[in-house]
C-alpha cells in the first residue's frame, strides 16, 4: 500500500560509524531560552492569555512541555483533533475532565455542561431547562465553561493545536481574552497561517484588543542551535561546520525535522558528511523507518494515516477487512519502528508531519479508495458523523456524497448557532465543478446567510459575484443572492456597492417577508452618498407595505427599527416614541441580537442629532445585550460608539490611544473601521488645532483626515466622509482659509444631496467663521440661511447650537 520500501542511501565515502547505541534518547531542549523565560514570566502573573505560534514541527509542544514540567500548581490540558466536527468546546471539555476531581462549589450556570459531561453529574449542578434561541443556548454554554474554569483556578490551561479548533472554542477564548478568569493562565498553541489564509482561532483573536493576547512566535533554529543538537545527539565534541550547514539546508531548522534527521543518522551510522543520504526532508526519515515493516503493516499504517492522527482499530478492521488482532499487531510494529507513539489512550502518530508523510506515500488511487471505504464504514454510525463523512468523500473524489454531507454538517452547525463552521463547509461545496445550478444556488444562499454572521465574507463574496454574473440565474435566486451579497459587501466596508446590490436585488424578491427587511436596509440614510432622504423615506414606506403583506413578525420588527432610525436622523421627535415602544415590546425582547443592534444604531443616531444622554443610555443597553448574548460581531461597534461619545463629550484624555487600538483590532471588521478612523482623525485634528498643537501634529492630523476622505469617497460612505471633511475644514480655517472653505463647501454639497441639513452644521459654522475673519460675513449668508431653513422645527440640538454661533457671526 505504501511505496516506502526503496533504499534511500545515496553516496559513499569513508564512513565514520555513528552507532545507534550512541543515541542519547530524546534530543535535548535547545534554542528556546528566551521564549521559555517569557512564558514563565507571563504564567507567573495570571490571568493571562498566550498564543504560541509557529509552523508545523517548530517545537511548540516541546516548549510548553518544558514549561509545565517545572510549573507548580494545577494543569488542565486539551488537544484538538484534525478532523473538524461541528461540536462546540470539545477540547475545553477534555481539559475540564482532567481536573474535575478537584472541583469545588460551582455557579448554577455550570449545569449547562451536565448533558455534555455525563461522567461529572456528581459534581456539576443540575442542567437548566433548554433555551429556544440557539445563540442564547451557546452563550450559556460559554458561561458554564468559564464558571468551571473559575472554580478550577488557580491553574494553567494548555490547549494545543488550536488551528483545528471549532469556532465555539475560539469564541470562548476570545471572550476570555477580554474577560479573564482570575488566577487562570491560558496557553494556546497554533500553527501560523499562510499569507492570505486564516483559521477560526486567528480570526477570533484578531477581533480582540491587541493588549488582551500575548503572541509568542517560534522561528526555526539558527546555526548555533542546530550545531548544539548535532553535538549532543551524535556525541560529537566539535561537529563540522559543513554538517551544520547541511542540516540547516535540508531541514530549514525545523526542530522536529532536525531531531528526526539526527536520530536517523545516529541509528544508521556512517559519516554524515561523506554520506549524502542525510534525509532532505522528513519523508526520507520515515522511509527508513518504514523499510523493515512488512506489506501488511504498511497497508494498515497507510489506512491509519487516511483515518487521522489517532487511528480507530475498529474502523481500520472494517475498512481493510482484517480482524482487530491483526490490526493491533500492525500498529504495535509501527510503534516499535518509531512511526507511532503511545499517547496514554492509544497509539497515534507522533506528529502531524509524520502522518502527512505516510499519507503522501500512499498512491493516489489507493488513498481515494481508502477514503471511500472509511466513508462507507462511517455511514453506519449513528448519529452519522457528517463532518467526517464530508472530509472523506471529498478526498475520495465523490462530489455528490461530499456535497450531501457538507450541507448536512452546515445545517447542523447553523442549528447550533455556529455560523463560522457552516460557512466553512458551504464554501467547500462551491469548488465542486459538476454541481447542478439549482443546488449551487441553494447552497450559495445558505453560504451567504452563514457568512454574514460567520465573518467569512471575503471568501464568500467572489462566489456570489460569479453566480450573479450568470444570466441564466432564476429571478428568485438572483434576488436572494443579491441581497446576501449586498449585506456582506456592506460589512466589508463597501457601502455603496453593498447598497446598490441590495437595490438591484429588491425587484427579484417575490416574498414580502424577504423584501421588507431588504427595503428596511435601504431606508438607512447614514450609509451611502448619492441617495436623497426622500429616497430613503420612499423605501421605508415600501418596506412597511411589504411587512404588512407578509404577516411576518420579524419583518415587521426590522421595518419599525429602520423607521425609528430614519426619523432620528431626520430630527423627527416621533422617533423617540417608536424607540420607547419597541424597547418595551416582547417582540424585541425575544430577539436580543436584534435588540442590541437596534440600540447601537439608535445610539449613533442620537449622537448625530446631539442627544448625548440618550446615546449613553442606548449604548449601555446595547453593551449589556452584547455581553448577555455573546454576540462578538457587535463588540467593535460597541467600542466605536463609546469612543464617539467620549469625543462628542470632550473626554479626550487617552482617547487617541484607545481609538488607535480599536483601529488596529477592527481590521477583521471593516464595517466599523472607516468610522473608527474618522473618529481618530477628528480627535487628532482637535488636539492639533489647539494653540499648543505642534506643526508635526497638525500635519499628521491633516494627513489622517485626507486618507479618510479618500477612502470614504472610494466606498461611498457618507457619514465618515462628511465628518472628515468638516474636521479638515475646521483644522485649516485659520491657517489656509481658502482650503477650509473648499472642504466645508464640499461637505455642504454632499449633505445637500442627502437632504439632512443638520449634518452640515459644523461645515456651515466653518464657512461663517472664514467669512467673518475675511471681513465679508455676507459671503456665508446663503449657507447659514440654508442651514436655518433645513433644521427649522427639527429635534437637532447639535445643529441648533451651531446655528446660534453662526448667527452671531452672520446676522440675518
Amino acid at each position: 500500500m505504501i511505496n516506502g520500501g526503496e533504499d534511500t542511501t545515496r553516496g559513499g565515502g569513508s564512513p565514520t560509524p555513528v552507532r545507534p547505541e550512541r543515541l542519547r534518547g530524546p534530543v535535548e531542549f535547545v534554542g528556546r531560552a528566551a521564549e521559555l523565560a517569557q512564558l514563565r514570566r507571563l504564567v507567573a502573573s495570571p490571568p493571562c492569555l498566550i498564543l504560541l505560534e509557529g509552523e508545523p514541527g517548530i517545537g511548540k509542544s516541546r516548549l510548553v512541555a518544558e514549561l509545565l514540567a517545572e510549573l507548580p500548581g494545577r494543569h488542565l490540558v486539551g488537544e484538538c483533533d484534525d478532523v473538524p466536527e461541528p461540536f462546540p468546546l470539545g477540547v475545553l471539555l477534555d481539559a475540564i475532565r482532567g481536573g474535575a476531581d478537584r472541583l469545588g462549589p460551582l455557579n448554577p450556570v455550570a449545569g449547562a455542561l451536565a448533558p455534555l459531561l455525563p461522567e461529572l453529574t456528581d459534581v456539576l449542578p443540575d442542567a437548566p431547562p433548554p433555551l429556544t434561541d440557539p445563540a442564547a443556548e451557546r452563550h450559556r454554554l460559554l458561561r458554564a465553561v468559564a464558571a468551571v474554569l473559575a472554580a478550577l483556578s488557580p491553574a494553567t490551561l494548555l490547549l494545543e493545536d488550536l488551528h483545528w479548533a471549532d469556532p465555539a472554542t475560539c469564541e470562548l477564548l476570545a471572550y476570555l481574552s477580554t474577560h479573564p478568569v482570575e488566577g487562570l493562565a491560558v496557553v494556546l498553541t497554533a500553527r501560523t497561517t499562510a499569507p492570505g489564509s486564516s483559521t477560526p482561532i486567528h480570526d477570533a483573536l484578531a477581533r480582540t484588543p491587541p493588549w488582551s493576547v500575548t503572541r509568542v512566535a517560534l522561528s526555526p533554529l539558527d546555526a548555533d542551535d542546530v550545531r548544539r543538537l548535532a553535538a549532543r545527539t551524535l556525541r560529537l565534541d566539535d561537529p563540522p561546520q559543513q554538517l551544520t550547514a547541511t542540516l540547516l539546508d535540508r531541514t530549514a531548522g525545523i526542530p522536529f525535522v532536525v531531531e528526526e534527521v539526527l536520530r536517523t543518522l545516529a541509528e544508521r551510522g556512517g559519516d554524515p558528511l561523506a554520506d549524502d543520504s542525510v534525509p532532505f526532508v522528513l519523508r526520507d526519515v520515515l522511509l527508513w523507518r518504514l523499510r523493515p515493516l512488512d506489506e501488511a503493516t504498511r497497508e494498515v499504517l497507510g489506512a491509519a494515516a487516511v483515518l487521522g492522527m489517532t487511528p480507530d482499530q475498529r474502523i481500520l478492521a472494517s475498512v481493510l477487512g482484517m480482524d482487530r488482532v491483526a490490526i493491533g499487531a500492525a500498529l504495535t510494529a509501527a510503534h516499535r519502528a518509531g512511526l507511532l507513539h503511545d499517547a496514554g489512550d492509544g497509539l497515534r502518530f507522533r506528529h502531524d508531519l509524520a502522518r502527512q508523510v505516510v499519507y503522501d506515500l500512499v498512491p493516489r488511487e489507493s488513498r481515494e479508495w481508502l477514503h471511500l471505504r472509511v466513508a462507507r464504514v462511517l455511514e453506519q454510525e449513528l448519529p452519522r458523523p457528517v463532518a467526517q463523512l464530508a472530509h472523506h468523500y471529498r478526498r475520495a473524489g465523490s462530489g455528490a456524497d461530499f456535497v450531501r454531507n457538507a450541507e448536512a454538517a452546515a445545517d447542523l452547525a447553523t442549528e447550533r448557532g455556529d455560523d463560522a463552521t457552516a460557512a466553512s463547509f458551504l464554501l467547500q461545496t462551491m469548488d465542486i465543478a459538476e454541481l447542478p445550478r439549482p443546488v449551487r444556488v441553494r447552497l450559495a444562499a445558505k453560504l451567504g446567510r452563514s457568512a454574514i454572521d460567520g465573518l467569512s465574507q471575503a471568501e464568500a463574496i467572489p462566489v456570489l459575484e460569479r453566480l450573479l454574473a450568470d444570466r441564466r440565474l432564476p429571478p428568485g435566486a438572483r434576488g436572494e443572492l443579491g441581497l446576501v451579497l449586498g449585506r456582506m459587501l456592506r460589512q466589508q466596508g463597501e457601502a455603496l456597492r453593498g447598497y446598490t446590490e441590495i437595490e438591484c436585488a429588491v425587484p427579484y424578491l417575490r416574498a414580502p417577508r424577504r423584501k421588507a427587511p431588504a427595503l428596511a436596509v435601504l431606508a438607512a440614510p447614514d450609509t451611502v452618498v448619492g441617495r436623497h432622504v426622500d429616497d430613503h423615506l420612499a423605501r421605508c414606506a415600501e418596506a412597511e407595505t411589504a411587512a404588512a403583506a407578509s404577516g411576518d413578525a420579524a419583518a415587521h420588527l426590522a421595518v419599525r427599527i429602520a423607521r425609528a432610525s430614519l426619523l432620528l436622523e431626520l430630527g423627527d421627535p416621533a422617533a423617540w416614541a417608536i424607540i420607547s415602544e419597541l424597547r418595551a415590546s416582547a417582540e424585541l425582547a425575544d430577539r436580543p441580537r436584534e435588540h442590541a443592534r437596534a440600540c447601537l444604531n439608535w445610539a449613533q443616531g442620537a449622537l448625530h442629532a446631539g442627544h448625548p444622554a440618550q446615546a449613553e443610555a442606548l449604548l449601555a443597553a446595547g453593551r449589556a445585550l452584547v455581553d448577555e448574548t455573546g454576540y462578538e460581531r457587535l463588540a467593535s461597534l460597541v467600542e466605536a460608539t463609546e469612543l464617539s461619545l467620549d469625543r462628542a463629550a470632550g473626554r479626550l484624555d487617552g482617547l487617541v490611544e484607545r481609538l488607535g487600538r480599536l483601529v488596529a483590532s477592527a481590521e477583521r471588521m471593516p464595517v466599523t473601521l472607516l468610522d473608527a478612523r474618522a473618529e481618530l482623525a477628528t480627535v487628532l485634528a482637535r488636539t492639533a488645532g489647539t494653540a499648543s498643537g505642534r506643526y508635526d501634529q497638525v500635519e499628521s492630523a491633516e494627513r489622517a483626515l485626507r486618507e479618510v476622505v479618500a477612502d470614504a469617497r472610494r466606498v461611498g460612505a457618507i457619514w465618515p466622509l462628511v465628518q472628515a471633511l468638516s474636521a479638515l475644514a475646521r483644522l485649516t480655517v485659520t491657517r489656509r482659509p481658502d482650503d477650509a472653505v473648499r472642504h466645508a463647501t464640499d461637505a455642504l454639497s454632499l449633505v445637500r444631496g442627502k437632504g439632512i441639513l443638520a449634518w452640515a452644521a459644523e461645515a456651515v459654522l466653518v464657512l461663517a467663521e472664514a467669512a467673518a475673519a475675511a471681513g465679508d460675513p455676507g459671503r456665508a449668508a446663503g449657507a447659514v440661511a440654508e442651514l436655518e431653513a433645513g433644521i427649522a422645527n427639527r429635534d437637532a440640538p447639535l445643529a441648533q447650537a451651531a446655528l446660534r454661533r453662526c448667527r452671531e457671526l452672520v446676522p440675518a
